[in-house]
């Protein structure tokens, strides 16, 4: 029977041949992932319920660097206390020495390969989509029961198809691809479904560029986003492990619920508004916008790609008087390469603040968190109210283009504007 990806690969961990959408089934994991805050939650539970060991330590990674340096004795005695269990149970996977976002150390370290089942106690699991897994987040309380056992139950998703096709135009990227089509399902259009990202506009594309389409599926509401594997995801998994991993594709007559077409073609650079990620419009449409603070990076667009389209723009030039203007490597590698090649001189020297890699001001936990009277303009993946800081600071989303644009600025403005 015809199925998509996400059916195939449910059924292959549900030792199945095929999986209906709609039906409710037990799946062993491939990947189990925590991080610095939810690990410590779950272990918690863990205990609670009478265990104490995981059921492969080889499975399991705690990411627990993200907020480090740590803004409070409490945080940074729970991330100490996990490195303890860690080492007991010979979980060699442990990261908590500011290696990066989780979302982004674990392909780096060529954890994430096509077709594997992975659950991570974080709302942006979505991200290993970009490699062709299938990859969903759960609570604390059901990631004890996966430590414990390796297993879970899945509610197998229908699946939304976005097909992307044409030509970007100049200084649109894969960001300006996931806001449009935000704009098109909105917060919730995609609950608990799957969305597939797939067409020629997506095969163009890198894959650390892909990796942002997928990141924000869960701002549609989606259980899930995957985009299938080709060569370039092939280059990327293989540079970085020898394990065997089996490529899944969705059948040519496969069954999907709805499918959306962007022509990418047609978009410029966009903006997304406070306080939804859906609320999008054109940058220009904002120009103007006085703005505070810039933010750069983290686990969305964090990436050498990211660092290089805000640097082409920043090279020689100075961020605006008023304005801070924050980077945020995903990962420890991502910021040596911007070291060596001469990217972190030119945000220096643009009077830039470069963090350590990991979350960031992105949570408004430390680094950067916003004030009631700021403006920001952040490349992240979410404007809720109340994201970065306080509940009444505003937020918009954009690329690195647009966000390094209004930095040079001082308010919103369309990249094109500064390049000429």
């Amino acid at each position: 029977m015809a199925a998509t990806i996400a059916q195939k690969v449910i059924a292959a961990h549900a030792g199945r041949t095929h999986v209906d959408v709609g039906e409710i089934v037990t799946a062993r994991v491939d990947l189990a992932m925590a991080n610095d805050f939810t690990a410590p939650l779950a272990l918690k539970q863990l205990r609670a319920a009478g265990g104490e060991h995981v059921f492969d330590p080889q499975k399991v990674c705690f990411v627990a660097g993200r907020h480090m340096p740590f803004r409070d004795p409490q945080l940074a005695a729970a991330v100490q206390a996990l490195g303890r269990y860690c080492e007991a149970e010979g979980i060699e996977h442990f990261y908590a020495n500011c290696e990066g976002m989780d979302h982004a150390v674990a392909p780096a370290r060529g954890l994430i390969r096509p077709g594997m089942l992975i659950l991570n106690a974080d709302s942006h699991a979505c991200t290993a989509g970009a490699f062709g897994a299938f990859s969903i987040p759960v609570g604390s309380t059901d990631m004890a029961y996966v430590l414990a056992f390796g297993e879970t139950w899945l509610l197998v998703p229908p699946t939304i198809r976005v097909r992307y096709s044409g030509q970007p135009g100049p200084y649109v990227t894969s960001k300006d691809y996931v806001l449009a089509t935000l704009r098109e399902l909105g917060v919730d259009g995609a609950a608990y479904k799957a969305i597939e990202f797939c067409g020629d506009a997506i095969s163009h594309l890198e894959v650390e560029q892909r990796v942002t389409i997928a990141n924000m599926a869960i701002e549609m509401g989606a259980k899930t986003g995957v985009m299938e594997p080709d060569h370039k995801t092939e280059a990327y998994v293989r540079a970085r492990t020898d394990v065997p991993y089996e490529i899944v594709r969705s059948d040519p007559d496969a069954d999907y619920e709805t499918t959306i077409d962007i022509d990418v073609g047609s978009l410029t650079p966009l903006v997304a508004k406070p306080f939804l990620p859906s609320n999008v419009v054109p940058a220009r449409d904002m120009q103007g916008t006085v703005v505070t603070q810039v933010n750069i990076g983290t686990c969305t667009n964090g990436h050498m790609v990211d660092l290089q389209q805000a640097a082409s723009l920043l090279r020689g030039r100075k961020v605006a008087k008023g304005v801070r203007l924050m980077i945020t490597p995903a990962t420890d590698e991502v910021y040596r390469d911007a070291v060596k090649s001469g990217l972190v001189e030119v945000f220096v020297d643009a009077g830039a603040i470069v963090n350590p890699p990991g979350c960031g001001p992105c949570s408004g936990w430390h680094m950067g968190a916003l004030t009631a009277d700021d403006v920001c303009v952040a490349t992240h993946n979410r404007n809720f109210r109340g994201r970065m800081g306080h509940r009444d600071a505003q937020i918009y989303l954009a690329s690195p283009y647009v966000a390094a644009a209004t930095a040079i600025a001082g308010t919103i403005v369309d990249p094109q504007e500064i390049a000429q």
